[in-house]
Parts: structure tokens; C-alpha cells; sequence
């Protein structure tokens, strides 16, 4: 999206790739996830390298912002669209009793689970990221919203924001309220897994 609205810093540095080792980020892709499984058995809170973007070469920066801010939860959707597509065609592929079938029923079932699991996982990765505290998405839609010098002292938060964002994520009714708006989005998936079944 950046790249389309004028800005080739991504893709000069390399990062417009599916390789996933340009996009680890030491601390955000292991430190973190293994404190926290460590200490609390679950990786609640992981990140890769943000996507460099220089706003400086938009054309209409505070709507180019909030573009480029928004795709990445909109391709989250996307995915989740896709893995609920696949998940019904390996559905499908689960023998009934009797029928021989092109894939065995262990395979299917892992596919299946995997795509069940990826449906679930890019919603929630979507509703996080909107949450409105930086450097998450959501703050660049708030930021680019607000008056511009508001704007930029909320940006200022900068990566102070990931110890808010841990803070929250302890908090029953944040988590709650993310939990909620995930189940809530993952009805029309249902609905949609349900009609092509």
C-alpha cells in the first residue's frame, strides 16, 4: 500500500517479501514470546520488525497514513476469508466411511485444524492491532485523526507504547473486550463455513 501511494522504502530494503527472515525482530519474534511462555506458559504478546514506511513521500499524508495503517488488519480479514475457504475444502476431503480419497483422513484433519486455527489467529491479529496505543495500527488511524500537533506528541509514545499494550493485556476486561470483539467477527466466518459446507 505504501509502495502504491509513492513511498519504496519497504521495497529498497528489502522487505517486500513472504520470506519471514527479513521481517524477525529479535526481541519482539523470540525474546518475548519465550519470556512469556516461559513465565506464564502462553505467548500472549510477539511482534515482527515494523514495515519501514517514510510518510515524507505521501502525496496526502494523513490519509495515506491511515491506508497504509489499516491494511494490514484488512489482510488479516483477508487471510482469515481464505483459511475458512480451505478449511471447507478439507472438510470435504474427510472420508466418509467407505470412500476412498486422494489425501488420508490424518492429513485432511491436520489441514483442517490448521486452517481452523488460521482463521481464528488473523482475526485476532486484526482486532490487536487496532487497538489504538503505539506503534499498533489502530494509534496511526487515532494520530492521523487528531489535530496535528495532538497528532504528533501521540506518536511520541513511540515504543513505550508495547509496555502499555502489556499492561492492558493483563487486565481481565481488556482481554475480555478483545476476546468479544474476536468472537463477534468470527460469526459471519461461521455463517460462511456453514453455508459452503
Amino acid at each position: 500500500m505504501a509502495l502504491k501511494l509513492g513511498d519504496p522504502t519497504a521495497r529498497d530494503l528489502g522487505r517486500l517479501t513472504l520470506n519471514p527472515i527479513p521481517h524477525i525482530d529479535p526481541v519482539g519474534s523470540v525474546l518475548v514470546p519465550l519470556i512469556s511462555y516461559l513465565s506464564a506458559g502462553t505467548v500472549f504478546i510477539a511482534w515482527a520488525k515494523p514495515v519501514p514506511v517514510n510518510p515524507l513521500n505521501f502525496k496526502n499524508y494523513r490519509r495515506d497514513d491511515i491506508l497504509v495503517s489499516l491494511i494490514g488488519p484488512v489482510s488479516n480479514f483477508i487471510v482469515a476469508l481464505g483459511c475458512a475457504v480451505l478449511l471447507v475444502i478439507f472438510r470435504k476431503l474427510l472420508p466418509s466411511e467407505g470412500d476412498t480419497v486422494a489425501i488420508p483422513e490424518y492429513a485432511a484433519i491436520f489441514f483442517a485444524r490448521m486452517f481452523s486455527y488460521g482463521i481464528a489467529m488473523n482475526i485476532y491479529l486484526a482486532v490487536f492491532n487496532l487497538i489504538p496505543v503505539p506503534p499498533l495500527d489502530g494509534s496511526h488511524v487515532v494520530s492521523s485523526l487528531l489535530p496535528p500537533a495532538l497528532g504528533e506528541r501521540y506518536r511520541k509514545v513511540g515504543f513505550a507504547g508495547i509496555l502499555v499494550i502489556i499492561l492492558l493485556m493483563r487486565l481481565e476486561p481488556v482481554r475480555n473486550a478483545v476476546f468479544s470483539t474476536v468472537q463477534f467477527i468470527l460469526i459471519p466466518y461461521s455463517l460462511l463455513i456453514g453455508f459452503l459446507s
